[in-house]
């Protein structure tokens, strides 16, 4: 099996159920404000148009989510845990903050590629600082968007904007790393 161990189960699969539970909820009201008032803004022709441009962008991101969703189970299933232990987790401490900082860098097409991933390591054990460290790094600092800032925002106010923005992710990772324990006490604490 190639050294690799199994996934662990997650602590909290009903906690994490209910939540997605609850966003897709309020995205299925928040859809159903929008449907009502095309309708009455713009009538049936309105909700044609709507429902046709829906449905080229789903035709274009589709294949993205389904890598995406794709790449989120390997990565749980082939980070042994030692490996994610030992580099990824909240006690691998500031290396863990700079492989986190310099993954988001690298990652490419912003969110589409970098929440599954996000996801997927934290599905395989990596700990919240560096998951967050991550998720700043590549919101901030992906290379993918740094041809298109230069293009708009020219090449000094775009160099002015990273280096504002260098110390942010390791920043965030060490803060999360500060307050995680704090949030873990309140979620321990049933309420009534």
């Amino acid at each position: 099996m190639n050294g690799a161990s199994t996934p662990q189960p997650d602590p909290q699969p009903e906690r994490r159920q209910g939540s997605m539970t609850n966003v897709v909820i309020f995205m299925a009201a928040l859809l159903l404000v929008l449907i009502v008032t095309t309708y009455f803004r713009a009538g049936s022709e309105g909700l044609s148009q709507a429902f046709r441009a829906s449905g080229d962008t789903g035709l274009k991101f589709v294949p993205v989510l389904v890598i995406a969703i794709l790449m989120m189970g390997f990565i749980e299933v082939l980070l042994p845990k030692q490996v994610v232990e030992h580099w990824l987790s909240d006690a691998s401490g500031p290396r863990g903050i700079a492989i986190a900082t310099l993954a988001g860098i690298a990652t490419p097409a912003g969110s589409l590629v970098g929440l599954p991933l996000a996801a997927g390591l934290a599905k395989a054990g990596a700990g919240a600082a560096v998951i967050i460290t991550y998720l700043v790094s590549f919101s901030l600092l992906s290379l993918i968007r740094l041809p298109i800032e230069v293009g708009i925002l020219g090449p000094r106010l775009t160099a002015m904007r990273v280096l504002a923005c260098l110390l942010l992710p390791p920043l965030a990772g060490l803060i999360t790393l500060m307050i995680a324990p704090i949030l873990r006490s309140f979620s321990n604490v049933s309420g009534p």
